[in-house]
């Protein structure tokens, strides 16, 4: 509901004096992430044929359709279109080697994250492939003044004039309270490319080129040297808190953790929602397989970020009813 600034200082004495009108989610809360992902994690093992792989990447997946055999000869293939998904298993023990693993499934749901483009790109064609922009967004945590009587999440509105081309790309750096009541702002938002940003020749595409990331899967890790915390974020996320808890002091924010958000469109590309795509095996398979039945349907889930992990389920209902209606 939309409220006055007063109405709003009412419920949240250190918000700003200068805030005239806010919106008010009385249902708005949080949840213990952790708890969340052990929960999925024993509902999948104590399900009948769930299995968890874990240290386990995918390096080929390949469209598979059974082999066309002259009458009466039998066929030993599996009798349903699908995918053949390559896997390494990763060993604890150095001195041991990789495990290499090939696995033929009827249905494939491609929930890989910041790496789940690069599983439709190396089957569509090369002008087809979908670019992934990579927004590196930073916590910092604070023990100080200025925030002692809050007791809500706060979300300030985003700037979406010239001053901030990517404001629509982010929730602003919001104050969050954890399971044990501490203070967290974050997460701000730094556009990272696994090559150099190139000049573009345009005010709007400051941030990243479209075309210098996101295809090489050389690449395809580049990310995780940008997950360490430091203190470069730190000044200018205390001046984005001040302008609605001016109370803060930059002195008590501290870094506390990074995360990495896949993003289908760069800063100045305006607001995109997530995708889920359904493609079949038969359709990258040309002659040899024309048409498709009813299996070998691989669903894409790409630019799920924040709220992904709150609406994990909902999106799971939704990748069911996909599948239902396949």
């Amino acid at each position: 509901m939309l409220i006055s600034g007063s109405e709003a200082r009412e419920l949240e004495p250190d918000i700003s004096p200068e805030i005239v009108m806010a919106l008010h989610s009385p249902e708005t809360g949080i949840i213990d992430s952790h708890a969340l992902m052990a929960s999925f994690e024993r509902d999948i093992i104590e399900s009948e044929n769930g299995e968890l792989v874990y240290s386990t990447s995918v390096t080929r997946i390949d469209p598979y359709a059974p082999s066309n055999l002259a009458l009466g000869v039998p066929n030993v293939d599996a009798q349903h279109d699908g995918w053949v998904v390559q896997i390494v298993t990763r060993k604890a023990d150095e001195m041991s080697s990789d495990e290499g693993d090939a696995l033929l499934a009827r249905t494939l749901i491609n929930s890989s994250g910041l790496s789940s483009n690069l599983i439709l790109n190396s089957l569509v064609p090369h002008d087809a492939r979908i670019p992934m922009y990579y927004a590196r967004g930073s916590y910092a945590a604070y023990n100080g003044p200025g925030v002692g009587r809050v007791s809500r999440l706060l979300y300030p509105c985003p700037n979406i004039g010239k001053v901030d081309g990517h404001a629509i790309q982010s929730l602003g750096t919001h104050l969050t309270l954890d399971l044990l009541g501490n203070v967290k702002f974050g997460p701000d938002i730094q556009w990272i490319s696994p090559a150099p940003v190139l000049a573009c020749g345009r005010e709007e595409n400051q941030y990243l080129n479209e075309d210098i990331f996101s295809y090489d899967e050389k690449n395809i890790d580049f990310w995780k040297q940008h997950l360490a915390a430091d203190d470069t974020q730190l000044v200018a996320m205390y001046e984005a808190v001040k302008t609605y808890l001016p109370g803060v002091e930059a002195t008590k924010f501290r870094p506390d953790y990074v995360g990495i958000r896949p993003k289908l469109v760069p800063a100045w590309g305006g607001f995109q929602d997530f995708v889920f795509r359904r493609d079949r095996s038969s359709d990258f398979l040309g002659a040899i397989k024309k048409g498709g039945g009813e299996d070998g349907v691989m669903i894409s889930l790409m630019g799920i970020e924040s709220p992904g992990l709150t609406a994990s389920l909902a999106i799971a209902d939704d990748v069911v009813y996909m599948l239902a209606a396949s």
